[in-house]
């Protein structure tokens, strides 16, 4: 009988079934419709501004409301404050997302067309790897800006962290924080892979089980007693 190592390394050099490269393929769709929405949007609400500013981030850039203007009255407040301002810039880290999502797209369609389940294991360790880094980066960067304040400022606050998910309150200000369409493309993308590899996984166990059903005869012996 084999041992589970063997079990698993054959595992590994299985070819994916037909359906699993299909659905890869089409996952591909939402991850390319990624660059075409915002990934996340954060909104400050204040009495003097009920109607709230907004600023949304995308894989490749920042855009404010009504035409930019909103970011630029985000800045005028954040320069009260000693906050740094928000621009593509301040947000330079962004530069290699759409590399990042680009080489994605195209090793997916790579196991789709000939990988096996090694292939689709690889390809799962670094979607996880480049979204976890990407999320933590958003989060250490919305960090910096809230604890690098200028003591010089106008306005003194308690250095802060700018809501990541979520509302929360900073002096009079509201803030809330959300993801838009394209983080959720990206996370239908990532649910899709995340499923082909589950059904490999009960696929295979299945197999397995069913192999050693079938095959009785080529169990270990047991010892005498």
């Amino acid at each position: 009988m084999k041992n589970p190592i063997q079990k698993f390394y054959e595992f590994l050099d299985r070819p994916l079934f037909p359906w699993g490269r299909v659905l890869l393929a089409l996952a591909v769709v939402p991850l390319v419709l990624a660059f075409t929405a915002p990934l996340w949007r954060i909104t400050l609400i204040a009495p003097q501004y009920p109607d709230g500013l907004w600023v949304d981030i995308f894989a490749y850039t920042v855009e404010g409301g009504n035409h930019g203007q909103h970011l630029t009255e985000i800045n005028t407040i954040n320069h009260y404050i000693g906050m740094h301002r928000i621009d593509r810039e301040a947000l330079s880290d962004l530069d290699w997302m759409p590399f990042a999502l680009g080489v994605l797209a195209m090793l997916t369609l790579r196991v789709a067309a000939i990988g096996s389940v090694r292939s689709l294991v690889d390809l799962t360790v670094l979607m996880t790897y480049v979204l976890g880094f990407a999320f933590g980066r958003f989060y250490f960067k919305l960090y910096q800006m809230g604890h690098n304040l200028d003591p010089t400022a106008p306005m003194r606050v308690p250095a802060f962290t700018p809501v990541v998910f979520g509302r929360g309150e900073i002096a009079n200000f509201t803030i809330a924080s959300y993801p838009r369409p394209a983080a959720y493309y990206v996370g239908l993308f990532a649910a899709t892979v995340m499923g082909v590899v589950a059904w490999h996984l009960i696929a295979g166990r299945r197999k397995a089980a069913l192999y050693e059903k079938t095959h009785p005869d080529e169990a270990p012996a047991q010892p005498a007693t």
